[in-house]
């Protein structure tokens, strides 16, 4: 098991890369805050899964980050439209992602009677990552935001899941759906594109 001072840390940062991911304006910071997010998962699946299985799942992470980047990189003007016509800005996001806190403070402490095996601050990471997800795909429509809001429900499921499952089949099945999304998300971010130049 993996010791509680790192427990925290880990949970600290993927509690904070899942916020800036949210509010970031500049889609490089919310890909590099999702590699850093992966970091924090690895470590908190670590405790359930066998190192190889944990460096598997934060390398298919890192991977789907990066389909994501190249993607990006050949859409860029798609990404400045959008981000000029955002509704809700950075305070009723930070403002949303605190009334989910207590939400799901709330929530993990009513169920640590059925789900005993995951200690408190596990639980609450991986519940606040499927909440900051969740929030960021119903307030966006953009490919990019989507595809991370999904990555990152994924990483707070898996956590969750890897408590009960050890199985190297799922983690790969696991990680095969992580690079499945981002390239799906690419083909969305690079079909505009592939229209206007034949």
């Amino acid at each position: 098991m993996v010791n509680s001072l790192v427990v925290l840390i880990s949970v600290s940062i993927i509690t904070l890369t899942s916020i800036f991911i949210l509010i970031s304006k500049d889609w490089r910071h919310a890909i590099g805050a999702l590699l850093v997010q992966y970091v924090g998962v690895f470590i908190l699946v670590r405790g359930f899964w066998p190192l190889e299985m944990a460096i598997a799942k934060m390398l298919a992470g890192w991977m789907a980050a990066a389909i994501l980047g190249i993607a990006m990189f050949y859409s860029r003007d798609a990404w400045l439209d959008t981000e000029k016509a955002v509704k809700y800005g950075a305070i009723f996001r930070i403002s949303a992602v605190l009334l989910l806190a207590l939400t799901v403070t709330s929530l993990v402490l009513s169920t640590e009677s059925w789900i005993s095996s995951i200690n408190f601050p596990i639980l609450w990471g991986s519940f606040i990552l499927i909440a900051i997800g969740l929030l960021q795909l119903s307030l966006t429509s953009h490919p990019l935001r989507v595809i991370l809001g999904l990555l990152t429900v994924l990483s707070g499921f898996e956590i969750i899941y890897a408590s009960v499952e050890t199985s190297t089949l799922v983690a790969g099945l696991l990680a095969v759906v992580n690079l499945g999304l981002a390239l799906v998300g690419a083909y969305l971010l690079i079909s505009p594109t592939m229209e206007t130049n034949p």
